[in-house]
């Protein structure tokens, strides 16, 4: 099941999220749904973690 942020503005542009019945997660743009990435869980945990920590903000150098 694919699953959406609640924080998605419904554009249609979102990056979706599944979680695999073998652990690893498969990520997907809602806009080209045909391309899907599949990672691992931890790579995902790691992913999380990083965003919590504002590692990926755009704003800091």
């Amino acid at each position: 099941m694919w699953r959406k942020s609640s924080r998605s503005n419904g554009s249609g542009a979102c990056v979706e999220v599944a979680f695999l019945g073998d652990g690893d997660v498969a990520l997907r743009e809602s806009d080209d749904p045909g391309t899907v990435v599949i990672t691992s869980s931890i790579k995902w945990d790691a992913f999380l973690a990083g965003v919590r920590n504002n590692e990926f903000d755009r704003l800091r150098d």
